[in-house]
């Protein structure tokens, strides 16, 4: 529920007191005696999903949009007609039109966005959190980086300034995000470096044995579900006014790791690493941003100026379209890594299942204990280069010219040549 309070202009106060009446609200109207050009002020109170369209109907009762009006939330109303509005707009609520008016939307907006010390500080501090969590190998830490990063509010802020034409609130919504991430980059490469300069990592640590870091060096296609559903669940926090302190967390999840990750290959001089995690930064930041501006404007939020609306979609429009042709030509990066992933997966299961079949042809009893696949190159498609086989065996077995036998089984798999090394170890059973 809502408590509204808005001032009436010189000669406008019939026209607003019938609006309501027609309406069937209950409200107050208070003279206005600070000698401008308002005679008074009415207070009512609306659900929700009523506030946007009695402020419409009030501005054809001639309310501009520059009228001096006030939204708060009211805990409780009592009155027989509020039961009645309530019914009124039950059907609307129940369709998922109960979001918030589109005044009320810009203001939660820019309430997102904290102050600039803050909101650098709290970046910072969230991104060395992440870098130590990664480094750690610590998902509980990684977590914890999340929950304090200030991000959703940007995102959001650019989202909201574009549907509803406001320049300087979408302006400062772009700032604050590339502010940000090259803030946690920053901070992460920082903070990495110092902790290698310092010795305070193990000498010759690498970063890429770390599930934790190894997870964002090559991102696939599944990370735009994590991005798109966390720019929709945002905006959707913010357009029906409940707390999006959780969905900040889930929209940190796609942006502060990768960015620490980033920092960590910069700092250990890792290129491949603070590529891949840069991409992933990217395409998650474009399509955090892309949701949220889609949601937004399907769900209806527009200018209160026809003339403005048609700036508005324009805008939108343009922006959509440069967001969906970053995020694909980005995304054939993240295509090519899925693929890869999944011609390394069906290249493992193909060469363990060719040696199963050499190692049952043997005249000896063989069996597989272990399968190491070593892969080359900077960016995919990789290429197999060499493969570690260890074969147990009972003593006194005969393994004469078995690499080249799998050799020659392995070759025609990966399409090319491909060094096979295997290891006999010993097994010799009780009994």
């Amino acid at each position: 529920m809502r408590l509204v309070q808005v001032m009436i202009p010189a000669g406008k106060r019939a026209a607003v007191v019938d609006a309501l009446d027609e309406e069937g609200i209950d409200y107050v109207v208070t003279d206005e005696t600070s000698g401008r050009k308002y005679t008074g002020v009415v207070s009512f109170p609306l659900p929700t999903s009523a506030v946007e369209p009695v402020l419409e109907r009030l501005r054809e009762a001639g309310i501009d949009e520059g009228t001096y009006t006030v939204i708060v939330e009211a805990e409780t109303v009592i009155s027989r007609r509020f039961e009645q509005l309530e019914e009124d707009y039950a059907e609307e609520a129940e369709h998922g039109e109960d979001r918030i008016a589109k005044e009320e939307l810009q203001a939660k907006a820019k309430d997102l966005v904290s102050g600039i010390r803050t909101y650098v500080l709290m970046t910072v501090i969230s991104a060395v959190i992440a870098t130590a969590g990664l480094l750690l190998d610590s998902p509980a830490t990684v977590v914890g980086s999340m929950v304090i990063a200030p991000l959703i509010g940007p995102a959001m802020s650019a989202a909201v300034g574009t549907v509803v034409d406001d320049d300087e609130l979408f302006a400062r919504g772009i700032r604050l995000q590339v502010l940000g991430i090259a803030l946690a980059v920053a901070s992460a490469a920082a903070f990495a470096a110092a902790l290698r300069t310092l010795n305070l990592v193990p000498p010759g640590m690498d970063p890429l044995a770390l599930a934790e870091v190894s997870e964002r060096l090559a991102p696939n296609v599944l990370a735009l579900a994590v991005a798109i559903g966390a720019g929709i669940a945002g905006i959707v926090s913010l357009m029906t006014g409940v707390s999006s302190a959780l969905v900040g967390v889930m929209i940190a999840v796609a942006l502060i790791p990768p960015a620490a990750a980033v920092g960590i290959g910069i700092a250990f001089g890792i290129p491949r690493l603070a590529l891949g995690s840069g991409v992933l930064v990217s395409v998650n930041v474009l399509s955090i941003n892309l949701a949220a501006l889609v949601v937004l404007w399907y769900e209806g939020y527009r200018p209160d100026s026809w003339f403005r609306e048609a700036e508005a979609r324009s805008a939108v429009l343009t922006r959509v379209a440069v967001l969906l042709a970053a995020i694909a030509v980005l995304s054939v990066f993240l295509g090519g890594v899925t693929y890869d992933s999944y011609t390394a997966a069906t290249t493992e299961q193909d060469i363990r299942n060719a040696v199963e079949t050499e190692l049952e042809l043997a005249e000896s009893e063989l069996e597989l204990l272990e399968l190491e696949i070593h892969r080359t190159g900077r960016i995919p498609p990789l290429r197999t280069e060499r493969v570690v086989i260890t074969v147990g065996s009972e003593p006194g077995s005969t393994v004469s010219g078995l690499a080249d036998r799998l050799d020659a089984r392995i070759e025609p798999i990966v399409d090319g040549p491909v060094d096979v090394e295997v290891r006999i170890l010993t097994v010799e059973q009780s009994g």
